[in-house]
């Protein structure tokens, strides 16, 4: 759902612009309190791995694919600030190097794929993971409702911006449909993934997933017919290195994006195809990054299709994952230089 230039007239494109700095710099300040001596380093990964994941565009119905969003993603795993962050990270990498979003549409695609996603799934995800029993399948259920509703909530977020903004003159009642209709189908997609890679990381590391803190039981699993607490309730959650899962999940990334992306659907994403059918698409301008030497995911003067697309991918997780990690790291220190709380004591 990258919104190209020319979608959007400048007022409303700038106003976004306004929107999504705002909310990175509120994220900015909240992620201090998310991000620890471990989470810092995963966070980074959370956003590499998105990066290669978006790549897989999926197909959802006739013509059409869709891909993952990832704010539900990246709000369970590493809280919704920096959720929000790691969308941002993503979309700014993917408009600079790879030509994919438009860069004056920048801020309408962050308020629209980081904040709103986030918003939306990290508040059903902490409403249901607070009524449903505390077990590791509710954790993995949570998410895969949250990410399933996130998706069309940012297509409806899209056309509402559309409405005000647009540089068409098309039926808005048929382009939310339209939206609604092809993202829900795509939410699907979406939501498999998350409850799969949220389920992973639970399975192994539940104090690493952000949104299975807040429970006031302990996790359980369940083990030959019988539910057992994934770690003792008198002991603190488990404090060691996270270094092989921070592999494991960077070795994924790699694989997803430099080989299996090649097998990746063709076919227009959700906003694509309503853009071509319902004519928003008129007015759409060449990428200011056009000429970017990884535009449109390739590696520029390689033939080979296959190669190609797999050095990009593989680039790009490289160049997501180093300024996702550096950034986080530097709020974590920031987090770790800030003063404490004067206390007062009665005299």
């Amino acid at each position: 759902m990258h919104v190209p230039d020319g979608f959007i007239n400048a007022p409303v494109s700038a106003a976004a612009g306004v929107v999504a700095a705002g909310a990175v710099a509120v994220s900015l300040r909240g992620a201090r309190r998310e991000l620890d001596e471990r989470a810092a380093p995963l966070a980074g990964l959370v956003a590499a791995f998105i990066f290669a994941v978006q790549m897989l565009n999926f197909p959802v119905a006739a013509g059409t694919s869709g891909h993952l969003l990832g704010g539900a993603l990246a709000a369970i795993l590493g809280g919704p600030y920096t959720g929000v962050l790691c969308i941002a990270v993503v979309l700014l990498m993917q408009g600079i190097l790879f030509a994919d979003g438009g860069l004056t549409a920048l801020g309408v695609n962050i308020t629209v794929m980081g904040v709103v996603t986030v918003v939306v799934a990290y508040a059903l995800f902490r409403g249901l993971v607070l009524v449903l029993p505390r077990t590791r399948r509710s954790v993995t259920v949570a998410s895969f409702v949250a990410a399933l509703v996130s998706v069309p909530a940012a297509a409806a977020a899209f056309t509402l911006v559309y409405a005000i903004g647009g540089t068409t003159d098309v039926p808005i009642g048929k382009v939310l449909t339209a939206m609604v209709g092809v993202h829900t189908l795509i939410g699907v997609g979406e939501a498999v993934i998350t409850m799969l890679t949220v389920g992973a990381v639970v399975a192994v590391r539940p104090d690493l997933v952000y949104g299975a803190r807040g429970l006031t039981a302990p996790l359980k699993l369940r083990v030959d017919g019988e539910l057992v607490d994934a770690a003792p309730a008198s002991a603190p959650a488990p404090a060691g290195s996270p270094k092989k899962v921070w592999i494991g999940g960077l070795v994924t990334a790699l694989l997803l994006a430099g080989f299996v992306s090649f097998y990746a659907s063709a076919d227009p994403d959700g906003l694509e195809k309503v853009a071509a059918d319902q004519g928003i698409d008129r007015n759409v301008e060449e990428h200011a990054a056009a000429g970017s030497p990884l535009a449109d995911y390739g590696v520029e003067d390689v033939e080979d299709a296959r190669l190609s697309g797999g050095l990009a991918g593989v680039i790009g997780v490289g160049a997501t994952l180093a300024v996702g990690t550096g950034a986080f790291w530097a709020v974590r220190r920031r987090r770790a230089a800030a003063p404490e709380p004067r206390t007062t004591e009665s005299v």
